[in-house]
């Protein structure tokens, strides 16, 4: 969820400031079964290499503490097929070779006495894709962090070398499943699936949280939904968990967005396009000049819009175990204990925990949370001068929580 508004910075923030709000609709407004969505993205991936690459048919078997490796903020190495997660500063924290742990001793010997990334200031100053590695963060790809793993473990065991060649069979099988026609052609395994059983994995939106999206317009704010989705299965998704007249609660709906390029390309590389029964036209507009849906697009001409809108002119950004719950085998998703040579354990934050406290105004676990709260409700914004417990509501993580005792 995004906002943009007039006022200047403080130590807390409110809705009731912002002139426009902006939300993200996968794991934002809808809500998943991630236990289901997740077994299903899985399974759509690695049907997709033993079908039509020839990988090993044990790829399909999975037992429910195998999920326990699946880890949001897991970094996979291309060229040797190591996954990583990080501390704040790129520090290697922890390892495995397929799904094997690196000892202490082996990440040392791999990545040097310091435990350096070599690859960290680029993935911490672009945010960007990279065909040396692939940062997995969030629900519709993390699977394959497991089926990586999996697929080393299998080159391994054959004794063939790991190389950057698995990673493209990865990419073509995300494609398959992904890829913006793949909704209308009923092709994969995704988005099939949902189309028949929709229930099984998409959570619709509470009546408190209908009211209050329609207690936000009725005071005068100015809804966006941008997703990256494409327009026919956001159409799918917002049937469900809103209904039949979602299309009423926003004024302006992107998709097919591309994020986070949307917010960073230049405009003549992604115009935006008007829609005709979920195709998009294949004449790019110059410009926004009214609310609508509208198809790929960029933030500079979308600001523009909004400008006119508001009157604005600067913006200001704001049993088997489940892929959020903490693993055995990685740790916290915020914190990471680690021992110095004393043996004196000590609580590190990870680097995706830095991100969120770095580029976030606020973080909340879901709309839910704050659905019943007032507009003016003021909430503690996240700052380098605060403990990094401050910005989450309605509480912070515990591991966070332990650390900041251990602290003081």
């Amino acid at each position: 969820m995004n906002s943009m508004s007039a006022s200047g910075s403080s130590g807390t923030f409110s809705l009731q400031d912002c002139d426009v709000i902006g939300f993200d609709l996968d794991h934002t407004l809808c809500r998943y079964d991630l236990k289901e969505t997740s077994r299903l993205i899985y399974e759509s991936f690695a049907q997709y290499l033993v079908e039509h690459k020839g990988y090993d048919k044990d790829l399909l078997n999975l037992t429910p503490t195998a999920w326990d490796f699946c880890f949001k903020g897991l970094v996979v190495d291309l060229e040797e097929g190591y996954l990583v997660k990080l501390a704040e500063d790129g520090t290697v924290l922890r390892a495995t070779h397929g799904t094997r742990d690196l000892s202490q001793e082996e990440i040392i010997k791999h990545y040097g006495p310091k435990r350096e990334w070599k690859h960290f200031n680029s993935l911490n100053s672009t945010f960007t894709r990279s065909a040396k590695y692939y940062f997995y963060d969030n629900y519709f790809d993390l699977p394959g962090a497991l089926l990586c793993a999996r697929v080393v473990d299998v080159l391994n065991k054959r004794g063939c070398e790991v190389t950057p060649d698995f990673w493209k069979d990865m990419v073509a099988a995300i494609d398959h499943n992904y890829n913006t026609s793949a909704f209308r052609e009923d092709s994969g395994w995704y988005f099939p699936r949902v189309k028949r059983d929709p229930g099984r994995f998409l959570q619709p939106c509470s009546a408190s949280v209908r009211r209050w999206l329609r207690g936000l317009k009725e005071n005068g704010k100015i809804l966006l939904l941008i997703t990256s989705s494409h327009s026919d299965y956001c159409r799918l998704v917002c049937d469900h968990i809103l209904g039949k007249d979602f299309e009423d609660v926003f004024d302006v709906i992107i998709t097919n967005a591309l994020k986070p390029g949307f917010f960073s390309l230049i405009p003549q590389q992604r115009p935006f396009r008007t829609l005709v029964n979920d195709v998009e036209d294949s004449e790019g507009l110059p410009g926004l000049e009214k609310p609508g849906w509208y198809s790929q697009g960029n933030w500079p001409h979308l600001h523009d819009l909004l400008k006119k809108m508001t009157g604005r002119v600067e913006p200001r950004d704001q049993a088997m175990k489940t892929p959020s719950a903490a693993s055995q085998q990685w740790g916290s998703y915020f914190v990471d204990v680690q021992r110095d040579e004393g043996g004196e354990e000590r609580l590190r934050l990870t680097w995706c925990s830095h991100c969120i406290h770095t580029y976030s105004t606020m973080a909340i676990p879901s709309i839910e949370a704050i659905a019943d709260l007032p507009l003016d409700y003021k909430f503690p914004r996240f700052s380098p001068d605060k403990p990094s417990t401050t910005g989450y509501y309605p509480r912070p993580p515990d591991t966070l929580l332990k650390r900041e005792e251990n602290q003081s």
